[in-house]
């Protein structure tokens, strides 16, 4: 069975598979248009990348490539007036891609790395074991925040929307379904490997990897944080992989409930014509994996 993640876009999904991935969005005209693309992935070509971390670091880098380029997509589809039939042929140039990624890779570093470090470095604490503590809290609370506060806007609700949508699709693909809107709509919003979790794992991990180093001069907590983000990373995709294969560990799975509970944040019970799209999406996935044969990359939902 191939291993499939995804992400949502506007109007419509990200499906990825370990050798190809898709894009469905649904247009203003009501249809529902495609695209997909190959994945050459490194991993695939040498073992040294699919090494424990060194395989997260690379499939994370790889995923948030794609799940731009995904994105540039559907906003082109999504600007179309209706109407308008035409495929969308491009996407956004390389310079703006480039741009874009570098603003919310910096942006995402700046909130949830560096200035938690910075808030806690101005509090009274002497104790090394007691600041990486504070700050972690600090970081959870941030991240805890920020996607309570987005998950109010109301522009963004079709977006989780389309989240949930993706997930129905996997766990109901996972669990052998057949992919028919009524069918996958009964399954479970929530997905063990999804990017929410990872990005709490991300947080959680990162105190203990930070009280190795203690209470450090402001500098030096600016460059470990962002030095050793890969690693974390790394770390914390092993970790939400392991729960992926053992979803039916009770035990494991409540260990790792707060990631499920805070995709709880970022997911909305989708429509039938969303899913509709997701499993379009999928189903692309899964016609061109087939043709291309296993792989031995693994992916996030």
């Amino acid at each position: 069975m191939a291993n499939v993640g995804g992400q949502a876009v506007l109007e419509g999904v990200m499906m990825r598979g370990p050798g190809n991935w898709a894009v469905a969005v649904r247009t203003p005209a009501g249809d529902i248009a495609q695209v997909s693309k190959s994945i050459s992935s490194p991993q695939a070509r040498h073992w040294v990348w699919r090494l424990p971390i060194v395989r997260g670091v690379m499939a994370l880098g790889e995923s948030l490539a794609i799940g731009f380029r995904a994105l540039s997509i559907s906003a082109q589809y999504a600007a179309q007036e209706e109407g308008e039939g035409a495929e969308v042929e491009t996407e956004i140039s390389r310079g703006a891609l480039i741009v874009a990624f570098v603003f919310a890779i910096g942006f995402a570093l700046l909130l949830f790395k560096v200035g938690p470090a910075l808030i806690t470095d101005q509090l009274p604490i002497h104790s090394g074991t007691w600041f990486v503590l504070a700050e972690g809290g600090i970081r959870v609370t941030m991240l805890v925040t920020y996607l309570a506060v987005i998950s109010l806007l109301p522009d963004l609700k079709r977006v989780f929307q389309y989240h949930a949508a993706e997930h129905k699709a996997i766990n109901a693909f996972e669990a052998g379904e057949e992919l028919e809107p009524e069918i996958v709509q009964r399954y479970s919003l929530i997905h063990p490997r999804c990017g929410t979790a990872f990005l709490l794992w991300v947080m959680v991990i990162a105190v203990f990897v930070y009280a190795i180093f203690g209470r450090l001069p402001w500098y030096w907590l600016v460059v470990t944080r962002i030095a050793f983000l890969p690693i974390i990373a790394g770390i914390a995709y092993e970790l939400i992989r392991f729960a992926g294969k053992h979803s039916g560990n009770r035990v494991l799975m409540t260990l790792l409930a707060p990631g499920l509970w805070l995709q709880r944040l970022t997911t909305r019970e989708p429509s039938l014509d969303q899913i509709e799209v997701s499993i379009r999406a999928l189903r692309e996935v899964l016609s061109l994996e087939s043709r291309s044969g296993e792989s031995l990359v693994e992916v996030m939902a």
